[in-house]
């Protein structure tokens, strides 16, 4: 099964894939599958009571927009009905855009009408919820996210919506920029959920230069979810951020007793210990590195730029090359060739980058700075 929805203006994509499933449901009366009582439950036994009052369900929806649906959305339909019906509200009638900061909870998604992938997994999960179905957030593998400023990596997860209509399993996605041919699903369980909501929120709280906003949402991520790597990365981020390198260790080394051979891990703690002064342990974990993962395009970024502020600008370019070759779907990455060829003086290669890397991402912090002095640089040679 396939489903898409386009708007008026662009339309972002709208993947929805549907493969078989084993297990065939039966058409006794609904029983909703999760509730927001049993969610609470789970937090208050994963969560400490200091961080408790800051945590929000991210799937519920307000008055307002359960009024609003209920008004378009007949939750009597048949399970197909009902789906197409969500489907259609969130991308025809809301007309919902595509924004990739910030990470919105249903209800903001709903208010503004744009978010990013989780931030409509949230309203379609809400929605469909209400509407009588039971939707689920499942964990894509086998795409992942990553961020690269400052010299660290920070990481992030892909996430879609997963629901059995009609006793067949379907996955509903809303990408920008092209459709994933995805192999790899893990349902996951609301709290778990909460934790990749929780760890965006803390992302980009880092991006944005906010180190302690992101230590307090990353706190919450890695407690609602003590082994999610991902948060327990970011949280060392943030640690690194605020000068607790110790603390930043501490979080690295438990991060590799989960996942030995986390790149973005093992990258900050490459970077943790030049902060210390052990330049040789730094760049032993960088050799390991590179020895056995060549797939991770932010680590041939890290040595790229590393070889261009140690003024090797021919192996800064092989470096960002490789990374080119590994994924050239990564604003970074482009924007690691606009640096080079900039230091280089081929403005028009690093013109072709910086387009690039907006194309990607127009909000990419890094990219809108280079264009501003690339205009102000035109302008100065009155071109």
């Amino acid at each position: 099964m396939r489903h898409r929805a386009q708007s008026r203006r662009r339309r972002s994509t709208l993947a929805v894939l549907a493969t078989a499933a084993g297990l065939i449901l039966g058409c006794s009366q609904y029983q909703p599958l999760v509730t927001a009582d049993l969610v609470r439950r789970q937090i208050d036994e994963r969560v400490p009571v200091e961080l408790r009052g800051a945590i929000e369900l991210p799937f519920e929806l307000d008055a307002a927009t359960m009024a609003a649906v209920d008004a378009v959305i007949s939750p009597a339909g048949s399970e197909n009905q009902r789906a197409q019906d969500v489907v259609a509200y969130i991308f025809s009638r809301l007309d919902l855009k595509y924004a990739l900061t910030p990470t919105r909870n249903a209800i903001a998604t709903h208010r503004t009408a744009q978010g990013n992938c989780l931030s409509f997994v949230n309203l379609f999960v809400g929605i469909g919820r209400h509407v009588r179905l039971n939707p689920f957030y499942v964990e894509v593998e086998d795409y992942q996210r990553w961020n690269y400023a400052d010299g660290v990596v920070v990481s992030r997860g892909h996430i879609v919506a997963g629901l059995r209509v009609d006793g067949n399993l379907a996955t509903y996605d809303f990408l920008p920029y092209r459709v994933k041919g995805y192999r790899d699903f893990a349902p996951i369980d609301d709290v778990t959920a909460m934790a990749h909501y929780y760890n965006n929120l803390g992302a980009e709280a880092l991006m944005s230069g906010d180190a302690a906003a992101a230590l307090e949402h990353l706190r919450i991520a890695t407690a609602l979810a003590p082994d999610f790597e991902k948060g327990i990365n970011n949280l060392g981020v943030a640690h690194l951020r605020l000068g607790d390198t110790a603390a930043a260790v501490a979080l690295y080394e438990r991060g590799l007793a989960l996942n030995p051979e986390s790149v973005p891990i093992l990258t900050n703690l490459a970077r943790a210990n030049q902060n210390m002064g052990l330049l040789e342990e730094a760049n032993r974990i960088l050799d390991q590195i590179e020895d056995v993962n060549r797939t991770n395009p932010f680590f041939f970024v890290y040595r790229g730029e590393a070889a261009l502020a140690a003024g090797d600008s021919a192996l800064a370019l092989e470096y960002m090359r490789r990374a080119l070759r590994t994924d050239s779907e990564v604003p970074e990455v482009h924007v690691g060739l606009l640096k080079v060829f900039l230091a280089l003086g081929d403005v028009e290669r690093a013109r072709h980058h910086l387009d690039r890397a907006l194309r990607l991402d127009a909000t990419h912090e890094e990219a809108r700075k280079y264009a501003a002095l690339l205009e102000a640089r035109f302008a100065e040679s009155g071109g």
